[in-house]
């Protein structure tokens, strides 16, 4: 999965800055120039905020407090704060010692970032503090350290920006971050420290003499070499917000597409179909129709051919003294017939009325099928409710089927 990391110097414009690019085979590619210049296409991007531009710092919040925006958070860290609160987005990071730690940035020069980012099309999934992306071990401190100043980082969660130091002192706000740990009874085993190259290694024998802790030398570190899995964040309060990779988008683009075209072509299919089906419903009609005014030259209209049809060979059957499927006495023998081998059925009442007949039955559950299939057998099309399905009772409309 590639990543891009950019260094976002808060105080400058945004129009340059450095970055390094980490590909899907754990390669590395450093850059500098315009954010016009940035790679595209990265899975993730990560914004790395110096550590002199980030104020990390404890407070007391009740425990819904934890839950609030960060313009809340801003006002819990009100007093470690020199600029107006509303100026700050404030985070929450976790909690130490049942204090709250909180991460604060000045909210205009990071917003300016996102929106000139987001003019190039660069879309940051996260926000991290160079401090909280050094390496650190379970009771010892990291100390980032460029030959001047540097950063530390004391805790999962915790660190900050150093002042100035030499070769042989070491800086007064890493001597007084180790007072208050002896304060509190949290002083390190050691100090990992980090030179930015040879030049910048100080005197380990001076520093720990003067720090009263050990010091080791570590393999130099930045936020270049840091693996792509960092730190805490430190905007949205922590949460993480997922948003898929620009890689899965593009896949999902494209099926889209896909099922876009599908449901265009089967959409026209269907209409085609309609179309189809519908002028073969004419044709069949006006074939009906021709045929019917053969048969049936004095007829004045045609509504219905087929069942002006059967009307006229029930008239010429009774003309003829011949009985029509569409009788009382013929379409009562057969209901007779098809009812008379099933058992336990009752017939509540009977109804007819120009050739349709309407039985109301009851029954066991299971025989409402039964009735059914065998009124079918019968020569009858059979109209049922579907409540007379499933409970065996209810009204069964009879029409015989057309020869």
């Amino acid at each position: 999965m590639s990543v891009l990391r950019i260094y976002c110097p808060l105080p400058a414009v945004p129009t340059t800055c450095e970055w390094v690019l980490f590909d899907d085979r754990d390669g590395s590619q450093p850059g500098k120039g315009t954010l016009a210049q940035l790679p595209q296409g990265a899975a993730h991007v990560q914004l790395v905020l110096a550590a002199g531009q980030v104020l990390i710092t404890r407070a007391r919040l009740p425990a819904a407090g934890r839950r609030r925006s960060a313009a809340l958070l801003a006002y819990a860290a009100e007093e470690k704060l020199a600029s107006d609160p509303d100026a700050n987005q404030v985070s929450r990071l976790g909690q130490v010692d049942g204090d709250d730690v909180l991460a604060a940035v000045d909210r205009l020069r990071l917003q300016g970032w996102h929106d000139a980012l987001n003019a190039v099309g660069i879309r940051v999934d996260g926000v991290y503090c160079e401090t909280l992306m050094l390496p650190i071990r379970h009771g010892e401190w990291s100390l980032a350290w460029n030959g001047r100043d540097g950063y530390v980082r004391t805790g999962e969660f915790e660190g900050g920006a150093t002042d100035c130091g030499d070769r042989q002192t070491p800086p007064l706000a890493l001597q007084l971050l180790l007072e208050d740990a002896r304060t509190r009874d949290a002083l390190p085993t050691s100090i990992a420290l980090h030179p930015a190259d040879a030049a910048a290694q100080p005197d380990l024998g001076a520093w720990q003499l003067s720090l009263g802790v050990d010091v080791r030398l570590a393999p130099p570190y930045d936020w270049r070499t840091a693996p792509t899995l960092v730190g805490p964040r430190i905007d949205d309060g922590g949460r993480r917000r997922w948003y898929p990779p620009p890689a899965a988008l593009a896949r999902w683009r494209a099926i889209g597409r896909v099922l876009l075209v599908a449901l265009a072509l089967h959409s026209v299919a269907l209409l085609v179909d309609r179309v189809r089906l519908g002028s073969e419903q004419r044709q069949l009609r006006a074939q009906l129709e021709a045929r019917f005014r053969a048969l049936f030259p004095a007829a004045v209209a045609v509504a219905d051919p087929v069942l002006q049809t059967r009307r006229q060979l029930a008239q010429a059957r009774h003309a003829a003294n011949q009985p029509d499927a569409g009788d009382f006495p013929v379409m009562l023998g057969k209901v007779a017939g098809a009812l008379s081998g099933v058992q336990g059925v009752k017939l509540h009442a009977l109804s007819y009325e120009d050739g349709r007949m309407t039985l109301e039955l009851a029954g066991p559950d299971p025989l409402a099928r039964q009735i059914e299939t065998r009124l079918g057998q019968a020569g009858f099309d059979v109209e049922a409710p579907p409540a007379a399905r499933h409970s065996g009772r209810g009204t069964f409309t009879l029409t015989p089927r057309s020869p």
